[in-house]
């Protein structure tokens, strides 16, 4: 088994990898929208407290693949060896159609098995996160 990490990919928010390889396989873990090289969530605002006001999930889906596809490329495989991707979103009923939008336009040649599931929270104040399979 390999573990993989990236510099140029957010880093993560606990004791993880971005990436393990077994076998053929690249497992990635959990993947946010964080701007790499900083805490900054794409699209989020907050108010003079600190307490988030309000989010972009365009914003936040655009930056997830990317982050993605940075985790996907530092280990050695690529976006159209993905074949598995988990997609977690906060607020299913308001986000799925545009995330979906979004979804449509970055695997329209690869099309991996995909599950989205709605969750109350993650960790930081994020609306998606990314679980994902590639080959390499």
């Amino acid at each position: 088994m390999s573990i993989y990490e990236s510099s140029k990919a957010p880093k993560p928010v606990g004791l993880y990898p971005h990436a393990r390889k077994v076998g053929d396989l690249l497992f990635l873990s959990g993947v946010g929208p964080r701007k790499p090289g900083t805490d900054e969530i794409p699209g989020n605002v907050y108010d003079e407290t600190g307490n988030l006001t309000a989010y972009d999930i365009e914003a936040q889906c655009r930056s997830v693949f990317d982050n993605v596809r940075i985790i996907l490329e530092e280990s050695g495989s690529s976006w159209a060896k993905l074949v598995d991707v988990t997609v977690f979103l906060t607020n299913m009923k308001d986000d799925f159609k545009t995330y979906n939008s979004i979804y449509a336009e970055y695997f329209k040649d690869n099309q991996p098995c995909r599950t989205t599931v709605e969750i109350l929270s993650l960790p930081t104040p994020i609306a998606i996160e990314l679980k994902c399979i590639a080959t390499v």
